[in-house]
């Protein structure tokens, strides 16, 4: 994973350019992507802006990961293309502010990007995984009615759309008295 290291401390200020190639071997570092993704085939695309006060981080991560279908459980390659961007802040101590900002102290000497490109391939990867080949079927079930919860006034009553018209329920004629006691 050394890397996946960019030693930001010799680097002067302006804009840099590195790329990584993604495959089975970072994979195995991380055992959660592994368990979604068999197999992957990745660019990433990593575009450094160094100021005075702070480091902007563009990556681009294109390229297909083979993922299981979760209806056929066939393997399947999934067109993936994600851009994110991370800023570095110096302050006093190193700890993740925000999703987007970092904060980083001004002696660090490199920034290990490989966390960051995985969450970015993890979050790209789609909830429900379906093979190209039942993408149709799929789009026919989600749109059926099954699932919908219907109201209705009873029987073949309509609602009342008036809601300052009075209720003949005994209830609410007692509140009402007892509001007017008061």
């Amino acid at each position: 994973m050394r890397k996946f290291d960019i030693d930001i401390i010799r680097l002067k200020e302006g804009e840099h350019h590195f790329s990584f190639e993604i495959g089975k071997e970072f994979l195995d570092h991380f055992e959660k992507i592994h368990e979604e993704v068999s197999q992957s085939d990745l660019k990433v695309n990593v575009r450094l802006d160094k100021r005075a006060n702070l480091i902007e981080v563009n990556f681009e991560i294109i390229g297909t990961v083979e993922l299981t279908c979760d209806r056929s459980l066939e393997l399947f390659d999934y067109p993936l293309e994600t851009e994110q961007k991370i800023i570095y802040k110096y302050g006093l101590e190193e700890k993740e502010i925000s999703d987007e900002i970092i904060l980083i102290t001004q002696d660090t000497q490199s920034i290990n990007l490989a966390q960051l490109i995985y969450e970015f391939i993890l979050l790209s990867i789609p909830a429900k995984k379906i093979h190209p080949d039942y993408l149709e079927e799929a789009d026919d079930e989600d749109s059926d009615d099954e699932g919908w919860i219907v109201y209705s006034a009873g029987d073949g009553e309509e609602l009342d759309e008036n809601p300052e018209k009075e209720n003949d329920n005994p209830l609410w004629d007692a509140l009402k008295r007892l509001k007017n006691k008061e």
